[in-house]
């Protein structure tokens, strides 16, 4: 069958910005992406530029834009992609530098990764390891030791668009594969590291790098994890670990979210997180989202905080 594969083209010393180019190439129902990419290179324009290796999804080097959805090209098939969306479209990898076509400068991703210490650190290097701590490693990693480093989730992440400085879900994901780790010795450092800006509370919870990861690391889920490591360790005192603490508190207190009192305790001692607020909490009168203090609890409160009670038994 004569399909069309539309590719985002970009030289950098003859371009300004990407364009379509279409080509016509023969597939068949085992054509993936990836094969189509290598036919194009090989019998229609050699100057087509694009990463791949292993052409068995392990080494994570040919993501891709493909149908404006980030997808490795050697486990995506043509033909379920056409039935899909009706046509191919291929570009390169999305918040990421173009160097030419569809390749793309990673050096911002391996900085992040570099970033979280990705390595067991421990001292005691005369003793044996304990085998028995180890046996339960593999389940307590819930899948974060998973990833091929394709960055597909750094591509779909919504806070590292906003800010290029946010560490990312891949990098994330790895923080939390130390954190259960029980060779490892400096896990607490390691937490206090995530807490400021662009670390484990600047994470939006899009979804985003869960739906596109091909090994289903689910990065997401573990940024979840090192949060509630965090709050256990006792780092309690950023906006983002107060909003949960004080969002229990208010809920086990009132049975009901009280979307008055909750910004004020997480940015209360802090005047100018608090005056920062204020058209905030005006937006929030005029539309009827400040409870009234003077009302009736809804219906149920008295449920919701015995619930609470009793998860404190």
């Amino acid at each position: 069958m004569r399909i069309t594969v539309t590719i985002q083209r970009f030289n950098p010393e003859t371009d300004v910005k990407t364009h379509p180019v279409d080509y016509c190439i023969e597939a068949g129902r085992e054509t993936t992406v990836l094969l189509a990419l290598i036919k194009i290179k090989e019998e229609i324009d050699g100057t087509l530029s694009f990463r791949a290796s292993c052409r068995a999804a392990i080494c994570g080097s040919d993501l891709m834009m493909i149908n404006g959805i980030q997808k490795l090209a050697c486990k995506t098939s043509i033909f379920e992609e056409l039935d899909h969306h009706g046509k191919i479209v291929i570009g390169p990898m999305a918040n990421m530098s173009v160097i030419k076509d569809l390749v793309v400068d990673m050096d911002p991703f391996w900085k992040k990764i570099r970033a979280v210490t990705p390595y067991v650190v421990s001292q005691n290097t005369d003793q044996p390891t304990p085998t028995e701590p180890l046996k339960n490693i593999q389940e307590a990693l819930q899948n974060a030791d998973a990833c091929i480093m394709c960055g597909a989730c750094l591509s779909a992440c919504n806070s590292f668009e906003v800010s290029s400085d946010f560490l990312g879900p891949a990098a994330l994901a790895k923080a939390y594969r130390f954190q259960v780790d029980p060779r490892d010795e400096i896990r607490r450092e390691r937490l206090d590291a995530l807490q400021g800006n662009n670390g484990i509370w600047d994470c939006v919870r899009c979804v985003y790098c869960v739906q596109v990861c091909p090994k289903d690391v689910e990065p997401m889920e573990q940024i979840v994890r090192l949060r509630k490591r965090s709050i256990e360790s006792g780092f309690t005192q950023s906006i983002g670990a107060k909003h949960i603490t004080e969002f229990e508190k208010v809920v086990g207190e009132e049975g009901r979210l009280n979307e008055t009192r909750l910004p004020l305790l997480m940015t209360w001692g802090n005047l100018g997180k608090m005056i920062q607020m204020i058209p905030l909490g005006i937006k929030m009168l005029l539309h009827g989202k400040s409870p009234n203090p003077f009302a009736k609890p809804p219906e149920g409160h008295e449920a919701v905080r015995e619930i609470f009670k009793g998860r404190k038994k």
